[in-house]
C-alpha cells in the first residue's frame, strides 16, 4: 500500500528570509495576523518589502480562532480579492489564515488564492501541515481539521520575528515542538521520511531549547527552534500524532490551559502509558532516550530516565506537573471528567496513537494529570 508525504510548501529559512516577499511587489495583499503584531511593527516589517502590494489588513485574530473569526476575515477579503494571504503570527493566526483562506476560496469559486505562513512562535508547525485548530467558545472544545487544501503554498522562517517572544512562551511552545516530534516518532503512522525529520527535532529541541531559555536573544539558538518547529510540523502531517495531543486538546480546550504547556505536562504521563501496553512503542522511546543522550544500565531504566529527564526539564522551565499545581480547581476538573474522557477518545489525534486507550486508562491519566 503507497503511502504519501507531501512536497509542499517552499520553505524559505534564516535571517531576513522575509526578503522573499519582495516579488510580491504590485500584487494584491492580505495579512491575517492579530492586534499586537500590528502595533509592535511586525505588520510594517513586511509591507516595507512589498511596497508595491496593494495590502488589506485583518487583525482580529485571538487564541484559539472560533468559526466567527473565520467568517470576519473572509467577509473582509470578499470585495478585496486577494491573489495572497498572509498569515502573521502565532499558530492560532497561522490556522486562521487557513481558515479564511478557505471559506473565501468557497465564496469566489476559480479565483485560487496563495497562502504564505510567517510563524512568530516556534510551536505549532502549522506553517507546513494541513492541520488548523478551531475552537467552540460556547461548548469549551477544540476541533482538529484536516484537509490538504490548509496546507501552505510557502512557509517563511525567519528567527529576527522570534526574538521577541517571551521567555514562558518560547518554552511552552518549545515543549510543543519535542511533544510533536515524540508523538510523530512513536505514532502509528510514522514513516521513514517523518522519521527523519523527528529525529532531527527531537536534537535540535534538547539541544537548544535551553540556550533559549537561558538567553531570548540568543538568535543562533531561536533559528534552531524555528527549524525544528517547521520539521516536527511536517514529521507529524505525515505520521499524525497520539494521546498527548488528544488529551491537551479536551483538557486546553475546557480548562483553558495554552496548548504547548498542557502537552508538556501529559508528555511524561503519556510516554510511560504507551509504553507499558505498546511493546513497539518501547522501542521507539528508546530512540528518543539515544538522540538526546540517555542511556541507563538497562531499556527499563532508560526509559524511566527519559521520562524523568522530561520531567526535569519542565521543572527547569517552570512548567508544573498538575492542573492542581497550575491552579485549577479539582471541582472543576472532577465536574468536566466524563466530558474529557468523551473528548479525547473522539479526538483525530488519538488515533494515531501507538496503543488505542479506552475510557478507563484516560480516567486514570486525568486522575494523575488533576493532581
Amino acid at each position: 500500500m503507497a503511502s504519501y508525504f507531501f512536497s509542499l510548501p517552499d520553505v524559505y529559512f534564516g535571517e531576513n528570509a522575509i526578503q522573499t516577499l519582495r516579488r510580491l511587489n504590485h500584487k494584491k495583499v492580505a495579512i491575517v495576523t492579530d492586534s499586537f503584531m500590528v502595533s509592535s511593527g511586525k505588520t510594517r516589517d513586511l509591507i516595507n518589502e512589498m511596497p508595491q502590494a496593494c495590502v488589506s489588513i485583518f487583525s482580529e485574530v485571538k487564541p484559539d480562532p472560533s468559526v466567527e473569526i473565520l467568517h470576519a476575515g473572509a467577509a473582509q477579503f470578499k470585495s478585496f480579492k486577494p491573489q495572497v494571504i498572509i498569515a502573521l503570527g502565532g499558530g492560532s493566526a497561522l490556522d486562521a489564515a487557513k481558515g479564511i483562506k478557505v471559506t473565501l476560496e468557497e465564496f469566489l469559486p476559480g479565483h485560487a488564492i496563495e497562502l504564505i505562513a510567517i510563524p512568530t512562535t516556534s510551536g505549532s508547525g502549522s506553517e507546513v501541515t494541513s492541520y488548523a485548530i478551531i475552537s467552540d467558545p460556547q461548548n469549551g472544545r477544540k476541533y482538529p481539521l484536516i484537509a490538504d487544501e490548509l496546507i501552505p503554498d510557502c512557509a517563511i522562517l525567519d528567527p529576527n520575528l522570534v526574538l521577541s517572544v517571551p521567555r514562558q512562551v518560547a518554552v511552552d511552545t518549545g515543549m510543543d515542538v519535542l511533544t510533536h516530534a515524540i508523538e510523530a516518532l512513536v505514532s502509528t503512522g510514522a514513516n521513514d521520511f517523518s522519521d527523519a525529520l523527528a529525529e532531527k527535532a527531537i536534537a535540535l529541541v534538547w539541544q537548544h531549547l535551553p540556550d533559549v531559555f537561558s538567553d531570548e536573544n540568543n538568535i543562533a539558538a531561536r533559528g534552531h527552534m524555528h527549524n525544528a518547529s517547521c520539521m516536527a510540523g511536517m514529521a507529524f502531517n505525515s505520521a499524525g500524532l497520539g494521546l498527548v495531543h488528544g488529551m491537551a486538546h479536551a483538557i486546553g480546550g475546557m480548562l483553558h490551559i495554552p496548548h504547548g504547556k498542557i502537552n508538556a505536562m501529559l508528555l511524561p504521563l503519556i510516554i510511560e502509558h504507551n509504553a507499558r501496553h505498546a511493546p513497539h512503542a518501547r522501542m521507539r522511546y528508546l530512540k528518543c532516550a539515544a538522540i538526546m543522550g540517555i542511556q541507563a544500565a538497562t531499556p527499563e531504566q532508560t526509559l524511566r530516565a527519559l521520562i524523568g529527564s522530561i520531567r526535569d526539564m519542565n521543572h527547569h522551565f517552570g512548567i508544573p506537573s498538575t492542573l492542581q499545581a497550575l491552579g485549577k480547581d479539582r471541582t472543576a476538573v472532577e465536574s468536566l471528567r466524563q466530558a474529557l474522557i468523551a473528548a479525547t477518545l473522539g479526538d483525530g489525534c488519538t488515533q494515531t496513537n501507538p496503543c488505542q486507550p479506552r475510557a478507563a486508562d484516560v480516567d486514570r491519566l486525568l486522575t494523575a494529570i488533576a493532581g
